[in-house]
């Protein structure tokens, strides 16, 4: 290729292969390694715990359950600070569901500690109906106890950030404020009928097997006055 010269050379240099110089090159920054959760982790010497209280209908447990969730803080002071949950407890002063209770504590703690997306478990454990029937709590439908752990772990959730606070319309926010004015109502009522003599005390729950609200705690084991169902046996 020739080209053209167009002014006068006022002076020239000539340039050595050995002088060129290649540019400099940038250093390349090493991202940050991020902290995750993994089943290895081992567990720190202390942990953020929430608490939360959950009372149930007598005839579901006579006492109330305290779900405590404690988190770790993962990558803690930079750009990218998590808190995730690290393990689950469920105490109570009832024994009647201790045995479930104890191996569903630590199913969902593994899983919490196994890292990734536990969400689903939100949506597994409200998948679950009681056969007996579910209930009524706080003007809300709950299809079993089970259940209802599950919304107090999506409760923990969204109070972390690992899941969203979904915003309700007007259409459904209308529809639950009439429907606890309607259950307000008939709470009301119920008050107001006279209490029926059964014979049985007051404070007693409901045998499914006789369907009489006469059951109570004797000798540490609940007992059905009516038709003499035991738990013990």
């Amino acid at each position: 290729m020739t080209r053209k010269i167009e002014s006068k050379i006022v002076a020239y240099k000539v340039k050595s292969k050995d002088a060129v110089q290649e540019a400099p090159v940038a250093p390349v920054e090493e991202a940050p390694q991020l902290e995750t959760m993994h089943e290895e982790m081992p567990r720190p010497e202390m942990l953020l715990g929430t608490t939360y209280k959950l009372k149930t209908p007598e005839h579901v447990s006579e006492h109330s359950l305290f779900i405590t969730i404690n988190d770790v803080v993962l990558n803690e002071g930079t750009d990218h600070e998590v808190r995730r949950p690290f393990e689950i407890f469920i105490n109570s002063k009832s024994l009647e569901h201790y045995q479930w209770i104890v191996a569903l504590t630590r199913i969902i703690s593994a899983v919490f500690r196994k890292g990734g997306d536990c969400t689903f478990l939100v949506e597994e454990l409200r998948s679950v109906f009681d056969p007996k029937g579910g209930y009524w709590n706080k003007g809300k439908y709950v299809p079993s106890l089970i259940a209802e752990i599950g919304n107090v772990i999506e409760q923990h959730l969204m109070k972390i950030g690992m899941l969203n606070n979904p915003e309700m319309d007007e259409h459904q926010k209308a529809f639950l404020e009439a429907k606890r004015a309607e259950n307000a109502v008939k709470e009301e009522k119920k008050e107001e009928e006279e209490p029926v003599n059964t014979g049985f005390p007051p404070s007693a729950t409901l045998c499914y097997k006789c369907h009489n609200k006469a059951v109570i705690v004797k000798d540490g084991c609940q007992t059905c006055l009516n038709c003499g169902d035991s738990k013990c046996g």
